[in-house]
C-alpha cells in the first residue's frame, strides 16, 4: 500500500480473509481508541498488492458500511472469533474493507 501521508509504498502482514474472489480487511487494531495508522493509508489510496498464498494480486480497498458491512461482519467474526471481542472494547465502530480486483 501507499502511506497517506508520505506516499512511499508500505509493507505490512495483515491478517486477511478470502471472501469469494474478494479479500476481506478487517481494521481492528485489537480494539484499540483509534483506527490503524493502514486505515488511512487505504481511505487515501486504495490501490493495493498483496500476496496471498505465493500470489500476488493487484487489488481496489473499499470502505463497507451500514448493510453491507452487516452482512461481512459475521463472516469476519467467524474466520476470527477474536473481532466480537474487539468491538466490545472499544466504543468505534471496527471498519471493514472489501477487497475487489482491478
Amino acid at each position: 500500500m501507499t502511506g497517506a501521508k508520505s506516499g512511499r509504498r508500505r509493507t505490512l502482514p495483515l491478517m486477511y480473509i478470502p471472501h469469494g474472489d474478494t479479500v476481506i480487511l478487517v481494521a481492528s487494531q485489537g480494539g484499540a481508541p483509534r483506527h490503524p495508522a493502514w486505515y488511512y493509508n487505504l481511505l487515501a489510496y486504495p490501490d493495493i498488492e498483496i500476496e496471498m498464498n505465493g500470489r500476488r494480486r493487484e487489488l481496489r480497498a473499499g470502505l463497507v458500511e451500514g448493510a453491507e458491512r452487516a452482512e461481512l461482519w459475521p463472516v469476519c467474526v467467524n474466520r476470527w472469533p477474536g473481532y466480537e471481542g474487539y468491538s466490545k472494547r472499544t466504543t468505534r465502530e471496527i471498519p471493514v474493507f472489501l477487497c475487489e480486483s482491478r
